[in-house]
């Protein structure tokens, strides 16, 4: 197997197969392809002389390089030619019947050294190679789509799968110039387990009314980096397709969360399954299209906000620093107050720091430098916001200080001033009923740091006047971020969809199927996330993420979601990401 599979064939010339076709004969390969019957096969090939020239056009090859992929392609509809290939791999649709009588019946023409490999996104690989009596030359191969462009591919190995068709079949999909990451073989591998999870707590958020699905896919994109929010990446995927990869964890995992949320069954029903159909989560200008159609709402009256001129923010951190940046930037009057006259000056320098940085990136004028510091006035006592409109804490993420810095405020502040909390998973109704005026506390997460961040979570309790909310989105506005409204419950939007997906990440790791760098490469290459679960829970804090994930276990008493043990015993050693040089890695020696 030194020559990795010299001759490929290519079962299923669909978008997939007819593009891993394509991406192995321009290996230098010999590729079959083989469809169902002339005509199927006469439009795969078509499909792939399309999209060559394609590329011809792109310039992404010559036209005599073309010329050479096609000629070593060869597309039939006769299953026997697949016997000449030392690798068969299929890519057709996904039920497990139909692939095990396809298994079955290359297990009788193929050569007892072919070894066999199966796109399955989602099916157990295990039992589409009990079909054949080579159940150790079977391996799985999920490319993601489109297959010439995304790099990922996981090479799927069972538990009979031998050693030696595994490092072949890593070595194949090398030789591609794909990036292969290792796997064992459960519902969703590695990017599907750890994605259509997540995908399905967003669908099941948006199904109880917590929040909009325009307010759930942008705090994803906004407070995550993310390229898609959780809703539109159902619709592009297709909301058949989510459910069915989520009833196969399912039966595997018995994990309720991974019982598909009833709405992606009554999508299903209804024929809504996404672009592909014109509606989804969206509708869509027509079947296929990406053209968001903007839906009809029933306007209610605006409940007008309270006028907000001086702003008290109440910390001297990073995440206090940058919110009385924001504001000051904003042409707001702010007070920020620390438990010292020092640390309210060190502060103020930090900030100064900052806004210094912007002028020499140019993305600042002097003059709004200084008109921006000349706003700022630092302090060390709580009484100097008396006059404030709006007062925000961002002081200890721990509900006892915060309950008792709200009752000094209760006393301080004047009527009518908005009381804000930046907690990102405390209860905020817990910091509202430490005063007597509960209708004016209201939840406002900034995310870090703040100045670039544009994602704030305006979180309501069920006692928070309207026009409270209404005064922090006029005031989001202002400030040129990104609002989206959601209830109290712990994690709001983003760490409530976040923390569980990091969560079973470690989980993955600590059951040994796979390693933190394939996961990390997984998620990164497979989704186009700008940082995989290690790389970020290492960047968060392990600390932070624990503490999060027991807040949400404990709110929600999910048996799905009690913190990894591994987790735990990271922050029992003090590992706690990069603040200490090692968590899932090590940062000392990079």
């Amino acid at each position: 197997m030194a020559a990795v599979f010299p001759v490929v064939a290519v079962v299923g010339l669909g978008t997939m197969g007819a593009g891993i076709a394509e991406i192995t004969a321009r290996s230098g390969r010999r590729v079959i392809g083989v469809e169902l019957d002339a005509t199927a096969a006469a439009a795969a090939l078509h499909r792939i002389e399309e999209s060559t020239a394609h590329s011809v056009e792109r310039a992404r090859m010559t036209a005599e390089e073309r010329a050479g992929l096609l000629s070593r392609i060869t597309v039939t509809h006769e299953l026997s030619a697949a016997a000449e290939a030392q690798l068969v791999i299929e890519e057709i649709p996904e039920q497990l019947e139909l692939k095990q009588e396809l298994f079955a019946e290359l297990d009788r023409i193929c050569p007892a050294g072919t070894v066999l490999a199966t796109g399955t996104t989602a099916l157990s690989v295990t039992r589409i190679a009990a079909a054949t009596q080579r159940p150790e030359r079977v391996v799985g191969l999920h490319f993601f789509n489109p297959a010439p462009v995304m790099q990922l591919v996981e090479v799927v190995r069972t538990v009979l799968t031998s050693a030696e068709v595994a490092e072949a079949a890593d070595a194949f999909t090398r030789g591609l110039g794909k990036s292969p990451v290792s796997a064992g073989d459960r519902a969703g591998f590695i990017v599907n387990g750890l994605l259509f999870a997540y995908l399905n707590q967003a669908a099941a958020m948006f199904e109880s009314r917590y929040a909009t699905r325009e307010d759930i896919d942008a705090a994803m994109r906004l407070g995550c980096g993310l390229p898609m929010g959780p809703l539109a990446l159902l619709d592009l995927i297709g909301v058949d397709t989510a459910k069915t990869v989520l009833e196969a964890m399912y039966a595997q995992s018995h994990d309720r969360l991974h019982a598909p949320a009833p709405i992606l069954g009554q999508l299903a029903s209804a024929g809504l399954l996404g672009r592909k159909t014109g509606r989804g989560f969206y509708r869509y200008a027509a079947p296929g299209s990406s053209q968001v159609l903007a839906e009809e709402r029933t306007e209610q009256a605006g409940t007008p906000g309270r006028e907000v001129r001086g702003v008290g923010v109440c910390g001297s951190g990073t995440m206090a620093t940058g919110i009385a940046e924001v504001f000051a930037k904003a042409g707001y009057r702010v007070t920020l107050v620390a438990r010292s006259q020092e640390k309210a000056d060190r502060a103020l320098a930090g900030l100064a720091k900052s806004l210094e940085r912007q002028v020499g990136k140019g993305r600042l004028s002097e003059a709004d430098r200084d008109a921006a510091l000349a706003r700022v006035t630092g302090s060390g006592s709580l009484e100097d916001l008396a006059g404030a409109d709006l007062v925000l804490e961002a002081v200890a993420e721990d509900l006892a200080v915060k309950r008792e810095l709200f009752a000094t405020l209760d006393k301080i502040c004047r009527p009518g001033a908005v009381l804000a909390t930046t907690t990102s998973s405390l209860p905020v109704i817990q910091c509202a009923t430490a005063t007597g005026r509960p209708r004016d506390v209201v939840g406002m997460h900034f995310f870090n740091p703040a100045p670039a961040m544009r994602l704030v979570e305006v979180v309501s309790t069920v006692l928070t006047a309207p026009e409270v909310t209404a005064t922090v989105l006029e005031v989001c506005a202002t400030l040129r971020k990104h609002p989206v409204e959601c209830g109290d419950r712990a994690g709001f939007i983003v760490n409530a969809l976040l923390f569980p997906y990091l969560n079973d990440a470690v989980r993955m790791v600590e059951e040994h199927y796979a390693s933190v760098d394939d996961v990390d490469t997984a998620m990164k290459l497979g989704c186009g996330y700008p940082m995989g679960p290690f790389a970020l829970l290492d960047v968060v804090g392990l600390d932070v993420s624990l503490t999060i994930e027991k807040v949400l276990h404990g709110e929600f008493r999910e048996p799905g979601l009690a913190p990894a043990p591994l987790l735990e015993h990271l922050v029992a050693a003090g590992c706690l990401g990069r603040k200490t040089g090692r968590g899932f890695r090590d940062h000392a020696r990079r």
